[in-house]
């Protein structure tokens, strides 16, 4: 199964200059819940954007054009998509976690959704690739709990393909 996993603000913003425009630490919360013991999907700056390398309990997996990318001895390099299957399980929830190009590369293989929304707009130089959410269902909704840390009003969403 095909899962993405990403926030966004209300103009389906993803990302500025490498890393997210925001600071959400309950959003990063339900990431790790959502991600670990899973394999993790991205591409090569979605790598290079971990401040401390390979998230741990999770297999790392990279796709990029350049098959010479150096990456740490416990990351997967993958140049084609149709190498995924050689280093996961037909049963693995495969997280797909960016950026943009990569979530394009499975956007008609995704299965489910977890959705951040956030109710705020962002400066960014990345954005989801549309979705059909007509092929979804929304079965998990949850609203998020604003803090001192957490200062934007956010949405957690899962959906399912229909």
């Amino acid at each position: 199964m095909i899962s993405f996993v990403w926030a966004e603000d209300k103009n389906h913003v993803i990302g500025v200059d490498g890393h997210l425009p925001w600071k959400l630490p309950n959003d990063m919360k339900r990431f790790k819940d959502v991600t670990t013991g899973h394999p993790i999907v991205m591409g090569r700056k979605t790598f290079e954007s971990f401040p401390n390398g390979p998230l741990p309990n999770r297999l790392n997996i990279v796709i990029s054009r350049n098959a010479d990318y150096k990456v740490p001895e416990s990351v997967v390099l993958l140049t084609d998509k149709s190498e995924l299957s050689e280093y996961v399980k037909s049963d693995d929830e495969v997280m797909v976690i960016g950026g943009s190009g990569i979530f394009n590369l499975f956007k008609n293989d995704v299965d489910r959704l977890y959705l951040t929304r956030i109710d705020h707009e962002f400066t960014g130089d990345t954005k989801m690739v549309p979705i059909d959410y007509t092929k979804f269902n929304l079965i998990e909704k949850k609203e998020g709990v604003m803090d001192d840390k957490n200062v934007y009003p956010y949405t957690f969403e899962t959906f399912q393909k229909n």
